[in-house]
């Protein structure tokens, strides 16, 4: 069947629609990387496994990511007229004990995490004759379980480009179709014209999601006025940041918003070839969004006559080797074009002179899933949400010493205190909140006193951090900072390129004196080199990454100095951390000597017999901090 009109959208939306609410039990497991990576697969062979063994009539399907990533394995249990559960943590032995109570006809309220929201209706554009979805409540007993929207973890969000992400089947396009997908698409092809579509995104006021937040509409303003044939449109989904998954979880949980986004920005522009540019190292990712390209072809959504119009769109998937300069635009295109990935002086910019010197756009994976959302619900919708200037929402990783960790999706203008306290629930293990990097390994270091800063492209960068593509990176009491800017400065060196020389040499230079610093042979001049030769590397380099690499050195050294003088005027690292600088000593009056640290120490440097109090030999600890964090008595100190 091709989809060339209104009525067969229709249609491919109510056989979604009759997946998504069976008249019998569906169980979704959450198989993004984060669910696999936990054990997922074995959770859904237990489950079907067990189903099979009982003649349990159920429906199971492999979903993607619902963002609560440290709660994985999830399972969501829909029972029709019985309720529909989510179970987090689930091991194969909860799975088969799962089954065996729906087998009995039961929803069990143990493990559960919360009763699921009541589905949307289906989207207005829809024809009146598309059934409704039922609304399900919780389970009998389990008034207790709160509503999933009310965990604090999802209080605070508002899912636009996460909106099917973990809810729907990612290899089925009739359910993506049944949660109003390809409606935007539609009505583009249907009822506007390229400007239209333009306009509609330039008043919505979204920015790009991958970094520089370059409003998205006046982009493609820009290319579709160009003059140069043919024109080109590229998903960017080369994904670098250390922490950062956001990209790779919106191509594994949800491609097709993706690809519809992108078909729209090919119309806007004028393009007749768009490319997907995704990471090899993401084979889930590559491998759901190959099949939803293959799947949108052949249903007409793609190739010739989309939508039984003139136009005709094809996508084409680029695996890239995972260079992290890829993932800017100018050495993203150049290689796509087969050459070495490496920036290019800018002017002139993509939009004009791009792929093989033809106009072209660059957008990120988020910026082209909220594409149709806005065509959807309209500008003025959109632009409502968020603040001036800051429309829409932004989607984080958070991640680092927090104590609820995953995928977050939250209004523009919401402050960095109610993202880590409100909903990252503050510091692990109850530990106080230090300092949070956002913008990935380019962004900055901002200390707790700044956590009444409301995310904004604007408010990160005047304090020294950047936006990026949505990394979160939380700090606690025992992070030394002048460490963490190490950290990030030594993987900046590495996927440097090399080809400008501030980049290549001074982040060389900077990682070299901070190594002397935390190793206790810094000196103050060392600093005023530091911070010196950074402000040379953000001002001469070539691209936006060398440009942005310095930012950790300096916020750091901006609003953590204390440490670094402590580091070269006392020698002494008030966190702990840097092994130069500490010494480890074990508390005879509390060690019981249970021998713990002796088995696990890895150069032997632990003395002392069964029962009776150890030592460390200081000569031979290498000051891995292995003993200080599995002592269960607390008996290893750390002298700072």
């Amino acid at each position: 069947m091709k989809v060339h009109t209104r009525s067969e959208l229709e249609k491919l939306c109510d056989e979604g629609l009759s997946t998504l609410y069976l008249p019998r039990p569906r169980i979704s497991v959450g198989m993004a990387t984060c669910g696999l990576a936990t054990g997922a697969t074995e959770v859904y062979d237990a489950l079907r496994d067990e189903a099979a063994a009982r003649g349990l009539d159920v429906m199971l399907i492999a979903t993607g990511c619902l963002g609560y990533c440290q709660q994985e394995p999830l399972v969501d249990v829909r029972v029709p007229d019985q309720g529909h559960v989510l179970y987090a943590r689930v091991t194969p032995d909860r799975a088969r004990d799962l089954i065996a109570a729906l087998a009995e006809g039961e929803l069990p309220t143990e493990g559960a995490l919360a009763v699921m929201p009541p589905p949307p209706a289906p989207p207005p554009t829809l024809g009146e004759g598309s059934p409704s979805p039922p609304e399900l409540g919780g389970t009998e007993g389990g008034a207790a379980l709160p509503n999933l929207n009310e965990l604090p973890f999802y209080a605070r969000q508002h899912k636009i480009v996460l909106r099917n992400s973990g809810l729907l089947d990612p290899t089925s396009i009739e359910e993506y179709a049944a949660r109003g997908g390809y409606q935007a698409l539609a009505r583009v092809l249907l009822d506007l014209t390229p400007q239209e579509v333009i306009d509609e995104v330039l008043g919505s006021g979204l920015r790009g999601r991958g970094g520089a937040g370059f409003p998205t509409g006046l982009k493609w303003q820009i290319c579709h006025d160009a003059t140069g044939e043919p024109k080109y449109i590229v998903c960017n989904g080369d994904e670098g940041d250390p922490g950062a998954y956001m990209d790779r979880t919106v191509l594994e949980s949800d491609p097709y918003s993706v690809i519809e986004g992108l078909t729209i920005a090919g119309y806007a522009i004028g393009a007749r070839q768009g490319y997907i540019y995704v990471r090899d190292e993401y084979p889930l990712a590559v491998e759901r969004v190959t099949q939803a390209v293959a799947r949108a072809e052949e249903l007409g959504l793609l190739g010739e006559g989309v939508f039984g119009t003139s136009f005709n769109f094809d996508i084409t998937i680029v695996r890239g080797a995972g260079a992290f300069v890829c993932g800017e635009e100018t050495a993203l295109l150049a290689s796509i074009e087969g050459g070495l990935g490496e920036p290019r002086p800018r002017p002139p910019f993509p939009a004009t002179n791009g792929l093989w010197g033809k106009p072209t756009v660059i957008n990120n994976v988020k910026t082209l899933a909220t594409v149709p959302v806005i065509i959807n619900q309209g500008a003025d919708w959109y632009a409502g949400i968020g603040t001036e200037n800051n429309a829409g929402t932004v989607v984080f990783s958070l991640v680092g010493k927090v104590a609820n960790t995953g995928l977050v999706e939250v209004p523009l203008g919401l402050t960095l205190h109610d993202m880590i306290e409100g909903i990252g629930g503050g510091g692990l293990d109850g530990k106080a909140v230090k300092a949070v990097q956002t913008g990935g390994p380019s962004g900055g270091c901002l200390p707790a006193r700044l956590f009444d800063l409301p995310i904004s492209y604007e408010t990160l960068t005047e304090a020294g951090s950047i936006m990026g593509s949505g990394g979160m990176v939380v700090m606690d009491e025992e992070t030394c900072m002048v460490d963490v800017a190490r950290y990030f400065l030594a993987f900046t060196m590495d996927e440097s390129c090399g080809k400008c020389t501030p980049c290549r040499e001074g982040t060389r230079t900077m990682y070299e004196i901070l190594t002397r610093v935390v190793e206790g042979q810094g000196t103050p001049a060392d600093l005023e080199l530091l911070e010196e030769v950074a402000e040379w590397v953000k001002a001469a380099s070539l691209c936006g990454l060398g440009q942005t690499a310095p930012n950790p050195v300096l916020t750091t050294l901006r609003y953590f100095r204390d440490e670094y003088e402590a580091h070269v005027t006392e020698k002494r690292c008030s966190a702990g951390v840097c092994r130069a600088l500490i010494q480890l000593i074990i508390h005879p009056d509390l060690c019981n000597g249970c021998g713990l640290c002796r088995r696990e120490c890895p150069t032997g440097a632990v003395s002392g017999k069964q029962k009776e109090p150890h030592a460390i030999d200081p000569e031979v600890c290498s000051r891995c901090r292995i003993c200080y964090d599995i002592c269960p008595l607390g008996a290893v100190e750390i002298v700072r």
